[in-house]
């Protein structure tokens, strides 16, 4: 530890010295058993960052992954097409389909059941009796009084019930008329009607019903199996496949192709094949020196090479399914440099050729694609038993001994400081009274001996 020296000048001046000085330059030697903790702590808060852009890179890689061993992800993605869209267009494909072609043909639509009034002369007449509604097993009577007795009225009552219809007041040529309209589709959604309703503005007038359209299913053949269907949007005749019906084309097949989405999977490939790549460009970047020609936080660190290591066993690890063994079949391949590349000529003729087996690599257990996410998650900050987790949290032990001994030792140097203040002040206030003292001393001596010191006499 280094030392002070005070310089208290010419005693007799009354100068004293400088005591705010003095006191600084003390505790800067005092704080300076402080300067490796601090050195330590921002080293240590270097890692965390490092840590942190591995640990955000692991979690890029990771989500990357799964979309090609989670069991809704583009492995299960269906692409699908009608050889005849005029006749039967493709709604979707889930991933419960499987890929193949088929051939639908549409005798007949679907339709929905409708019936309408007879024509009533004014919106404003009234309209006594009851309205028996029947669809399907749904069979129920409404009655009408004041608040339901005119066709607008009578539309509403019926829209804020249960009767399975739903009703409208329509205009044309002749007047206004009271048109139904089923909720259901196809023959289960037929409409039966009872009517008992007079016009009572208009002589008591009866109020028929006549048939718009018949409620009838729609007759289609799927694969040689003849089939109907309520709704012209077919969802049960191929697993997994919704189309819709748009014309009856008995004399037509169309064919219906299911496929593999290969475009998507490829596509979800370059992306794993990216975030690999980052994490690995981010991990060299650890293993050299900065611009200034110092060390990387990371530079050695056991964590940064156990990352290293599983990774590369990782992608060398996971069981044969099939005709699929190893990373390399599916166009991947790594590098000198560690980073991987992707053949994309290659994936796609895997998948044309192997899709199920490539689908067994990457999510069946013990395959290369969960052997990978498992290694992924006990490396990376999500998990709390990740590698880069763990790194974290002793770091972060460690930072709060060190600030708790930084903030302990300036408490220490706080109460030196007011305490050498003080001393020093009052050792200072000596100094500065000496000049009176010994004019005093001069006096009394001058008063005994009659020697005047102030002019050598």
């Amino acid at each position: 530890m280094g030392t002070v020296g005070l310089s208290f000048g010419n005693l007799a001046t009354g100068s004293g010295f400088d005591v705010a000085g003095t006191v600084t330059s003390i505790l800067a030697i005092e704080s300076g058993i402080e300067t490796p903790w601090k050195n330590q702590l921002t080293a240590l808060q270097a890692q965390d960052t490092a840590f942190s852009t591995l640990g955000s890179d692991l979690s890029s890689l990771s989500t990357a992954l799964g979309a090609l061993t989670n069991f809704d992800g583009v492995m299960f993605s269906k692409l699908g097409s009608s050889s005849d869209t005029n006749v039967l267009s493709l709604s979707s494909a889930s991933a419960s389909s499987i890929a193949g072609s088929h051939t639908v043909t549409v005798t007949s639509l679907a339709s929905t059941s409708s019936m309408y009034s007879d024509r009533v002369s004014n919106l404003s007449d009234t309209l006594s009796g009851s309205l028996e509604i029947q669809v399907g097993s749904s069979d129920q009577t409404i009655t009408l009084d004041s608040s339901n007795n005119t066709l607008k009225t009578l539309a509403a009552s019926i829209n804020s019930g249960s009767y399975g219809v739903t009703a409208s007041v329509v205009q044309d040529t002749t007047g206004y008329r009271l048109s139904l309209v089923s909720n259901q589709s196809g023959a289960a959604g037929q409409i039966t009607l009872t009517p008992a309703l007079t016009d009572t503005t208009n002589s008591n007038t009866t109020i028929n019903f006549a048939t718009g359209q018949t409620g009838a299913d729609a007759v289609l053949n799927v694969d040689g199996l003849d089939t109907t269907s309520a709704s012209n949007t077919v969802t049960t005749a191929i697993p997994g496949v919704t189309f819709q019906l748009l014309a009856a084309a008995p004399n037509t097949p169309v064919q219906v192709q299911i496929t593999n989405d290969n475009s998507s999977v490829e596509s979800a490939f370059a992306t794993f094949v990216t975030a690999y790549n980052q994490l690995v460009s981010d991990m060299a970047t650890q293993e050299g020196k900065d611009s200034s020609g110092n060390a990387e936080p990371l530079y050695g660190n056991p964590t940064l090479q156990s990352i290293q290591t599983q990774l590369s066993q990782a992608l060398n690890g996971g069981s044969k399914v099939g005709g699929i063994a190893n990373m390399q079949q599916l166009g991947l391949s790594v590098g000198q440099d560690g980073k991987l590349t992707l053949d994309n000529s290659t994936l796609d003729a895997a998948l044309n050729s192997n899709f199920a087996d490539i689908t067994g690599f990457l999510q069946n257990s013990g395959s290369f694609g969960q052997s990978l996410t498992t290694t992924l998650n006990s490396l990376g900050s999500v998990s709390t038993t990740g590698a880069i987790y763990l790194a974290k949290q002793e770091n972060t032990a460690k930072e709060t001994a060190l600030n708790q001994s930084i903030a302990d030792e300036d408490a220490r140097l706080a109460t030196q400081k007011t305490n050498l203040t003080n001393e020093l002040n009052a050792a200072n206030q000596i100094l500065q009274s000496i000049p009176d003292q010994l004019s005093e001393i001069d006096q009394i001596y001058s008063a005994v001996t009659g020697y005047n010191t102030g002019n050598g006499n």
